[in-house]
């Protein structure tokens, strides 16, 4: 990391990565861990694992030349391995185990940086957070075929959570037996505080409203949220 942290920054990306061969790193990630697990009296943990793209870095006297694949997949056993040993299971964001370039997906929303072979690297009881907010692209049926249960992730567009639910009962409807319950289901994500999203839910006015920006028309996870719902009602009633 430079002595100064910049956004925007030469490389245009604003995430950080810690080296998982630092000998001292997990005594405090496990640390938080178990903290955060143990103060929601919880049995999964979200680890996230999204954007990494600072991983097997040429600088690193650790990780330098190293397989990224292998590096990130060791990282995901190990710490599903320590949740383990508490009954507790790890769930993670998929994009790091999608081909960027093979999909067209990106670097964003896939890995352009040579990670997405530790799918098949990976245990098979960690849950998998598919998220795709611009398309519902169909990658659940990969994590899927892997022999991982994938959670399918919308966020602000309600035409496209709209057509995710509509596939995640399309897939249920289609798999067979071994297959259907890697279907595992939902998630809404929110990538704002709770409370913004809940008084936005339920109609209060923000004490400080926000200027709406050109970039954001017609993106509403509220909105989003509540049609995801109404979907599933409705492929609820159909599929009986």
């Amino acid at each position: 990391m430079p002595a100064k942290y910049e956004w925007p920054n030469p490389d245009g990306l604003y995430c950080k990565s810690y080296c998982p061969l630092h000998p001292e790193v997990h005594g405090i990630v496990f640390a938080i861990v178990d903290e955060l697990c143990d103060a929601f009296q919880t049995d999964a943990f979200h680890a996230g694992m999204d954007e990494v793209f600072y991983i097997g870095e040429d600088k690193c006297p650790r990780c330098g030349g190293r397989d990224k694949a292998a590096l990130f997949a060791d990282e995901v056993r190990t710490i599903a391995t320590h949740l383990r040993e508490k009954n507790r299971e790890l769930w993670i964001w998929g994009d790091r185990l999608i081909d960027g370039k093979v999909t067209g997906l990106g670097m964003w929303e896939a890995s352009m940086n040579n990670t997405a072979r530790a799918v098949d690297l990976i245990p098979k009881d960690v849950v998998i957070c598919d998220w795709h907010y611009e398309r519902p692209d169909l990658t659940a049926i990969y994590f899927a075929m892997k022999g991982l249960r994938v959670v399918t992730c919308p966020y602000n567009r309600p035409l496209v959570a709209e057509a995710q639910m509509a596939d995640l009962y399309t897939f249920r409807a289609h798999a067979t037996p071994e297959m259907k319950d890697k279907f595992y289901g939902a998630m809404q994500t929110v990538w704002s505080g709770a409370e913004r999203f809940l008084d936005s839910y339920y109609g209060v006015m923000p004490k400080t409203p926000s200027t709406p920006r050109p970039q954001d028309a017609g993106k509403d996870p509220v909105l989003t949220f509540k049609t995801m719902y109404k979907k599933i009602d409705e492929l609820k009633k159909t599929s009986n």
